[in-house]
């Protein structure tokens, strides 16, 4: 079944999740993330099917995500790694990782800690606001569309974004716990 894409939807959320929400994607991301990078290896850890293991990493390579380096010359062989742009992905998925542990597993404790290599304490994503540093939560964050984003592109629904370019404020839920 295909698709409908979100790329052209005027909300990065959506347009992030074209790239990165589709089945299978956000996992493989992990597994590079945390050092599985061959191919035979990312698909015995996930168990997916090597058609869809090869279509999610050719999305991926396109869009700039991860990059082919080569590991072994004949046969050619390769592994994959982050970009930077891959790598900005990382602590979205570790707040997905948060909620997971919170809601998801009894005792809210996942099966999984990510730790700073430094120091060696867990690793937190919170939301803070740039000038104040301050943690915020869902009562104390809000969303402004930015005036150009306020028309909906044809492809979209008219009716379902704000219309004439006056735009609403919006609220927002947070990643705080």
């Amino acid at each position: 079944m295909k698709r409908t894409s979100l790329g052209d939807h005027p909300c990065s959320i959506a347009r992030t999740l074209d790239v990165a929400g589709e089945w299978w994607t956000p996992l493989i991301l992990r597994d590079v993330a945390y050092g599985v990078r061959r191919f035979a290896e990312i698909q015995e850890d996930l168990g997916i099917s090597a058609n869809v293991l090869s279509d999610r990493l050719d999305g991926l390579l396109a869009e700039g995500i991860l990059e082919r380096r080569p590991y072994q010359q004949r046969p050619e062989r390769h592994e994959y790694h982050l970009t930077e742009k891959g790598a900005e992905l990382i602590p979205p998925l570790l707040a997905l990782m948060q909620w997971g542990d919170r809601w998801k597993w009894s005792g809210q404790r996942g099966p999984v800690r990510v730790t700073h290599d430094e120091c060696g304490h867990q690793v937190h994503v919170e939301v803070r606001c740039e000038h104040a540093s301050a943690r915020c939560g869902q009562a104390s964050c809000g969303q402004r569309r930015e005036p150009a984003s306020c028309r909906p592109p044809l492809s979209i629904n008219p009716g379902a974004f704000p219309r004439g370019g006056s735009c609403r404020r919006a609220r927002v839920v947070s990643l705080e716990g």
